[in-house]
C-alpha cells in the first residue's frame, strides 16, 4: 500500500508567511525519528620507440617524504559514500614533499571552485531574474569533508562567478548533521521549491523543503525552511541511511500532481522511489519504483530529465511526449561513478524502461569514466539546453589537500543531447560560454606522425588550453589489418600509452616535461577482433602524471563509438590539475586529475603522438589559450 504523509503548512498558497531562516535551530517542533528509524529499518608513454626517452619505472627519492597512518573514512558511518580517496596501489601511504610552488600551480583557472576548504556535489542549480544560480555542498571549516553547509554562487555566463553568503546551514535537528544534497523545483506561478537531504540528530536520512524568503530578489540571498520538516522520512522497508538525494519533480499526469524521486537500495538492488504531491508539503509514495537494476547497490543522487530525439534544444523536466526519450541516471555509491541510460516514461504507469537492457542504469554506459561523481542537471530557460554540472574530487593525500587549504572543484558546465547517430548514447558538450576565455585566434597545426614519433606544439603556456583535434589513420593500414589485435583490449588494463598496438595509441601529450618524465597522454587506440571488426577506445593516461607517490595513478576510458565518414575527434580542456576530455563530439568522456612535481610553473609542454607499430596517422590540431575566469565575492556592500 501507498504511505502517505501529511503537513498542514502549504507554502504555495501561504506567500506572506515567508520569513527569514531563525538565528538558532528550531526545538520546539521536535519529532522524533529513534522509533521512526527502528520501525522503518529495512529488511611511458612509448616504451622500446627510438624517437622517446625510456622513462625510469622507480619511485623517486623518497628520505625528504614520511609515511602517514592511512586517513579515516569520511562519511560512510553517517550513510553517504566516503569522502577520502584512498590510494589503492601505494598502501604504504607516503606523504609526499609538496612545495608551496607545486600546490598553488593545481589550483584551476576557470573551473568553479570555493577559495577555500572543501567542496563536493553540485546541488539545486537553476535560473532565476538573470541570474545562474550554483548551490554546492560546502565545509566551511575545513579542506576534509564534514559540516556539511549549502555554499551559493551565482553568474551571468555559467564562467565567471560571484560568491554569496551561504544558502542553508546545518542548525535544525533534522539536517544538524549535515545539509545533503537537493534539487530545485521550479512551479509555473515563479515559486521556487528546494527539496534536500537533512542528517539528523539521529544520523537519519530525511528529506527537508526551503523556499526563497523573498522571490523578487534575484540573487535569492535567504532561504526558509519549512517549518513542518521533515516532509519525507525513510518509509518502511528502506534503510535509515539509504534514502538522500530528491531530484527535481516533474508534472504527473493529474492536473496539479507532481512527481520527484529518491535514490536507496534493496539489498544490493538499487531503486529509484517514487513520490507525488501536489503541494511540496504533502507527499504519498507509489507502490512502483520508477526503476530497479540488481547488484547496482545504493543510487545517490539519481537524475531523470527527458531528451528531444528530434531536435538540439533541451526540454523542461516536465516535457514528454512523441520525439522524447527520457535519461536515467544515479550516482552508485558502490564504485563511486555516475551511470545513465536512454529509455522510455510511461508516464500514466509511472515506469521507465531501457531501450537496450544490456545498457541498464549502472551496468552501461558512463556520464564520465574518469573522477567524475555526484552530477546534476537542470534546464536552462534562457537558451533552451539542458546543463549539466558534475563534481571533481580530489585523488592526492588528505595531507595535501590541508597544505594547499582547498579539495575539490565542479566541473565545466556541460550541454547534454541525445545522439541522434547512435541512438544509445549522450552528447555532452562545454557549455559555449567556455569560448569567450579564447585568447586571440588559434595556433592550428597539422602533422604527419609516423609510427613510434611524437611530436612538441608551441604554446606559450600549456596549462591553460582548449583544444580540438581530429586523426585520420592511414586507410591501407585501417583496412588492411585483418589479424586480430589486442582482443578484448580495455584502457583501464591495458598498460597505458606506453603498450603498443598495430592501430594506436595515437593522440595527445598533455601537461608533460620536456624531458617526459611526466606526462599525460589522451588517446585513441583501436583494437581489431578476430573478426576484423575494428572497435575504438578513447583513454587518458595517468600512470606517469606525477612523479609523486599517493596520488591517483589510472588508466581511465571506455570504448566509443566512430561512425563511418567521422574522423577521431577529441577536444580538451586543460586546467592545471584537470583536464576534460571529450571525445566523438562527447560521446564518451573523461575528466583526469593529475599532479604534476616538474610540469608547473611554465614547464608543462604539449604534444602530439603516434605509438602504433605500423599505421602512420595525419593530426589537425586547434589549440587556444585559455584566460581565467573571474571568481570572486558578490560586491554586496554595492547593493
Amino acid at each position: 500500500m501507498a504511505t502517505q504523509y501529511h503537513s498542514s503548512y502549504d507554502p504555495e498558497n501561504s506567500a506572506s508567511h515567508y520569513t527569514f531562516l531563525p538565528d538558532q535551530p528550531d526545538s520546539g517542533h521536535r519529532k522524533s525519528l529513534k522509533i521512526i528509524s527502528g520501525i522503518f529499518l529495512s529488511s611511458f608513454l612509448l616504451l622500446s620507440v627510438a624517437f622517446f626517452p625510456i622513462l625510469n619505472n622507480q619511485s623517486p627519492d623518497l628520505q625528504s617524504n614520511s609515511r602517514s597512518p592511512a586517513p579515516p573514512s569520511r562519511g560512510v558511518s553517517q550513510g553517504v559514500s566516503d569522502k577520502t580517496f584512498r590510494d589503492v596501489v601505494n598502501a604504504s601511504h607516503v606523504s609526499y614533499a609538496w612545495s608551496n610552488a607545486m600546490l598553488s600551480w593545481q589550483r584551476t583557472a576557470y573551473h568553479f571552485q570555493p577559495q577555500k576548504n572543501w567542496m563536493n556535489d553540485p546541488n539545486g542549480p537553476l535560473y532565476h531574474k538573470g541570474w545562474y544560480h550554483l548551490f554546492y555542498q560546502y565545509n566551511p571549516d575545513s579542506a576534509i569533508w564534514g559540516n556539511i553547509t549549502w555554499g551559493h554562487a551565482v553568474s551571468k555566463d555559467l564562467i565567471h562567478w560571484l560568491y554569496l553568503p551561504f544558502a542553508m546551514v546545518p542548525d535544525q535537528w533534522y539536517d544538524i548533521n549535515g545539509v545533503w544534497t537537493g534539487s530545485a523545483t521550479i512551479l509555473p506561478d515563479g515559486q521556487i521549491m528546494m527539496l534536500y537531504t537533512g542528517d539528523t540528530d539521529d544520523y537519519v536520512q530525511v528529506q527537508n523543503l526551503a523556499y526563497p524568503a523573498n522571490l523578487s530578489d534575484p540573487l535569492l540571498l535567504d532561504w526558509v525552511k519549512y517549518k513542518g520538516n521533515p516532509v519525507l522520512v525513510p518509509p518502511p522497508g528502506i534503510g535509515v541511511k539509504d534514502f538522500r538525494d530528491p531530484t527535481t519533480a516533474w508534472t504527473g499526469p493529474q492536473n496539479g500532481q507532481w512527481l520527484l524521486t529518491v535514490g536507496s537500495k534493496i539489498g544490493k538492488t538499487g531503486i529509484a522511489l517514487v513520490y507525488e504531491t501536489s503541494n511540496f508539503t504533502s507527499f504519498k509514495l507509489l507502490d512502483e519504483v520508477l526503476h530497479a537494476v540488481p547488484g547496482t547497490g545504493m543510487w545517490e543522487c539519481v537524475d531523470f530529465y527527458p531528451v528531444s530525439t528530434e531536435n538540439t534544444n533541451g526540454l523542461d523536466t516536465s516535457y514528454n511526449g512523441p520525439g522524447v526519450k527520457h535519461v536515467l541516471k544515479a550516482s552508485l555509491d558502490d564504485n563511486k561513478q555516475d551511470h545513465y541510460a536512454i529509455g522510455t516514461y510511461d508516464l500514466t504507469k509511472n515506469k521507465w524502461t531501457p531501450d537496450n537492457p544490456e545498457l541498464d542504469c549502472g551496468i552501461g554506459l558512463k556520464l564520465d569514466y574518469g573522477k567524475y561523481y555526484a552530477s546534476k542537471t537542470f534546464y536552462d530557460p534562457k537558451k533552451q539546453r539542458r546543463v549539466l554540472w558534475g563534481w571533481i574530487g580530489e585523488t592526492d593525500s588528505e595531507s595535501a589537500d590541508l597544505q594547499k587549504g582547498w579539495a575539490s572543484v565542479q566541473s565545466i558546465p556541460r550541454t547534454v543531447l541525445y545522439d541522434k547517430k547512435t541512438g544509445t548514447h549522450l552528447l555532452q558538450w562545454p557549455v559555449e560560454e567556455i569560448e569567450s576565455l579564447r585568447a586571440g585566434d588559434p595556433i592550428v597545426k597539422q602533422a604527419n606522425l609516423q609510427p613510434g614519433s611524437i611530436e612538441l606544439l608551441h604554446v606559450d603556456s600549456a596549462a591553460e588550453l582548449d583544444i580540438e583535434a581530429s586523426f585520420e589513420v592511414d586507410k591501407v593500414a585501417l583496412q588492411g589489418i585483418i589479424e586480430a589485435d589486442h582482443v578484448g583490449f580495455s584502457c583501464s588494463t591495458s598498460g597505458g600509452a606506453a603498450s603498443r598496438g598495430i592501430l594506436g595509441p595515437f593522440g595527445v601529450v598533455v601537461i608533460a616535461d620536456q624531458t617526459l618524465s611526466e606526462l599525460t597522454p589522451v588517446y585513441f587506440y583501436i583494437s581489431k577482433g578476430a573478426d576484423g571488426r575494428a572497435e575504438t577506445h578513447f583513454c587518458a593516461d595517468q600512470t606517469r602524471s606525477s612523479e609523486a607517490p599517493g596520488v591517483a595513478k589510472q588508466v581511465y576510458g571506455s570504448s566509443v563509438p566512430v561512425l563511418d565518414g567521422e574522423k577521431h575527434s577529441m577536444r580538451l580542456l586543460v586546467d592545471h590539475s584537470i583536464v576534460e576530455s571529450f571525445a566523438q563530439g562527447g560521446r564518451t568522456v573523461i575528466t583526469s586529475r593529475i599532479y604534476p612535481t616538474k610540469a608547473v610553473n611554465g614547464a608543462a609542454r604539449l604534444f602530439v603522438f603516434n605509438n602504433a607499430t605500423r599505421a602512420s596517422v595525419t593530426a589537425s590540431v586547434k589549440i587556444w589559450s585559455l584566460e581565467s575566469a573571474n571568481i570572486r565575492s558578490f560586491p554586496l556592500q554595492d547593493l
